[in-house]
């Protein structure tokens, strides 16, 4: 008797046709008179897990400001689901589908874990795929603070409550700057499987690092910038083996 095969999400069906979700061509932005973008370009496929690498400064932070809406390109596109979001404001792109989780992560510190939770759902789009529930159950540590301030809590358990946050938005596309910056050793282990989990539920994932270990335990592939230019693209565990990319554009 064989064994019925299992059922594919959405996501997972996309990425083996090679569907992009997001393609971000050559774009260039920067803060007033500065620009910090030269000709960025990368794709993403639906259920991949993509990093953009790189030290301080190097323009990761404005890339994922600008897929947001939170900066506007002066050049080049962004597309979402086949859909060009390049001038489209902020909330109408988290509307589309998109959520931001920012560095400094951005909770509300006199409201509860819980009002924190509900200040971010959205049931705009379709029938919504994460509650308190739910993300409780992806962020065990989380279920026995739900009564407790957004200030009380430790920097884990606040980049947890950021994450799950975003969730509650039923994003399709989720943007992570920074996620392990900060963090105890122990508590990225933790972070790195919670992102593999959502993975697998079949959210869609950008995040940028400077850590390399944590890139290599959660990433599919990985861009590589400097200075605002993409200098590397490719898989991130060659990245990391390879120590002339190390010694020049990252740290581990």
């Amino acid at each position: 008797m064989t064994s019925e095969p299992r059922p594919e999400t959405e996501g997972e069906v996309a990425a083996a046709q090679g569907r992009a979700l997001l393609e971000v061509m050559n774009i260039e932005a920067g803060y007033g008179m500065g620009r910090v973008l030269f000709g960025v370009s990368l794709r993403v496929r639906c259920g991949e897990v993509v990093a953009l690498l790189g030290r301080n400064g190097a323009g990761k932070t404005t890339t994922l400001k600008t897929i947001m809406g939170l900066l506007r390109p002066t050049t080049g596109r962004v597309v979402f689901d086949g859909r060009d979001v390049s001038c489209l404001p902020s909330h109408l792109i988290a509307r589309a589908g998109i959520g931001y989780v920012p560095q400094d992560r951005r909770i509300f510190p006199d409201l509860t874990v819980r009002e924190n939770l509900e200040v971010g759902r959205h049931t705009g789009r379709g029938e919504p795929r994460w509650d308190v529930q739910r993300v409780c159950a992806l962020f065990p540590a989380l279920g026995p603070l739900v009564d407790r301030r957004g200030e009380s809590l430790s920097g884990g358990e606040q980049q947890m409550l950021a994450i799950a946050r975003t969730l509650m938005g039923n994003p399709t596309l989720l943007l992570l700057d920074e996620p392990s910056e900060g963090l105890a050793p122990l508590v990225v282990q933790t972070l790195a499987a919670q992102v593999l989990q959502l993975k697998e539920e079949g959210v869609t994932i950008v995040l940028s690092e400077q850590n390399v270990r944590f890139t290599t335990l959660v990433s599919d592939r990985a861009y590589v910038l400097e200075k605002g230019h993409v200098r590397h693209e490719g898989d991130v565990r060659k990245m990391a083996g390879d120590s002339s990319i190390l010694g020049k554009f990252l740290r581990i």
